[in-house]
């Protein structure tokens, strides 16, 4: 694609408003339209944010010519379906996480979108964060040696509330795909995809997942221990480990502004990258860059490593007793 890039925004909730104020400094990239299975809330949000279209359904906005990407920003479980309905249309998207509810239609939008030749990318800032791109660096660099161990917490306090989408199974609620995706695309983006996945947890009376401790495992000896929580809060730090040193992602780990770089025998060096905006702007940026380069996938947020992702949710979703589902009837 040259010239700007024009993007329709499904779902009006809480996360498309923190995101639409970085579009402001997201060069070349231009929000023109909204999608709501609400006329009402669709226009609402349209005005806010001077939008030119405001779409009463999921479908319009899929058929809508003028505009070039979609972000998705509905509960977990409508991702699926909206998105494969958007790629049949032809249009790119940048799906918030978690990427779908379950590990077979994350794999089903993959296949889809690697068969048509169209850019989809998970919406997880993290990997583009100026610190965690800094650290990335470092490791790279052998600043800490071969990395051997992930450790990341991420967890609120929420009472719990049924009517809640977060506590609302059939709304993918539960700690996992909220928050748990977190920790998990940390240690995944960092170690790799697990040959073994162990979790133990609790569950919340609507059967959605309270709280989760998760070890991943790899064949060589690495591991990944990680905890998410939506009962109690968890400082939201990170801790990269190798065998000369460790760097501390200093909370909140997903968003982070400084991390601390410990080398062996020195002093520890502390580093701090300011994101620009809130923070979404840089994923943002990345996906205009990707559509006006023609390239089908992002380099620093590649579809495996969401499959992998995704993968490691499901086995630790399974283990807890958790069973999500798509929905169905979203169009």
């Amino acid at each position: 694609m040259t010239g700007e890039i024009r993007w329709g925004i499904v779902g009006p909730g809480r996360i498309a408003e923190s995101v639409m104020p970085d579009f402001g400094v997201t060069p070349d990239a231009r929000p023109v339209a909204v999608a709501s299975r609400s006329q009402q809330r669709a226009d609402a949000f349209a005005e806010r944010h001077g939008l030119e279209r405001a779409h009463g359904s999921y479908a319009s906005i899929v058929e809508d010519p003028d505009v070039d990407v979609l972000y998705l920003a509905t509960p977990h479980p409508q991702h699926h379906a909206i998105a494969m309905a958007a790629l049949r249309a032809g249009k790119a998207l940048l799906v918030e996480k978690s990427f779908t509810a379950t590990t077979a239609g994350a794999t089903e939008v993959v296949d889809l979108a690697r068969e048509t030749g169209t850019f989809v990318m998970e919406a997880m800032w993290t990997r583009f964060q100026p610190a965690v791109v800094a650290m990335r660096e470092l490791i790279a660099d052998g600043a800490i040696g071969e990395v051997r161990s992930v450790q990341a917490d991420l967890g609120v306090a929420r009472e719990y509330d049924p009517a809640d989408r977060l506590f609302a199974l059939e709304l993918g609620g539960g700690a996992l795909l909220d928050l748990g995706v977190y920790v998990v695309s940390f240690a995944q983006m960092l170690l790799g995809t697990p040959d073994r996945v162990v979790a133990t947890g609790s569950l919340f009376p609507s059967g959605a997942d309270a709280e989760a401790a998760i070890l991943l495992g790899y064949d060589d000896g690495r591991n990944a221990a990680l905890t998410t929580s939506l009962r109690y809060a968890l400082p939201g730090a990170a801790r990269v480990v190798g065998t000369t040193g460790w760097i501390d992602v200093l909370p909140r780990f997903h968003h982070p502004r400084t991390i601390v770089l410990h080398r062996t025998g020195a002093e520890p060096e502390e580093i701090t990258r300011p994101q620009t905006g809130a923070g979404y702007a840089h994923e943002l940026i990345e996906v205009t860059e990707c559509l006006r380069a023609g390239r089908t996938e992002s380099a620093v947020m590649p579809l495996a490593d969401t499959l992998a992702v995704q993968d490691v949710l499901g086995q630790a979703a399974e283990q807890l007793g958790v069973r999500h589902t798509e929905a169905v009837g979203v169009l």
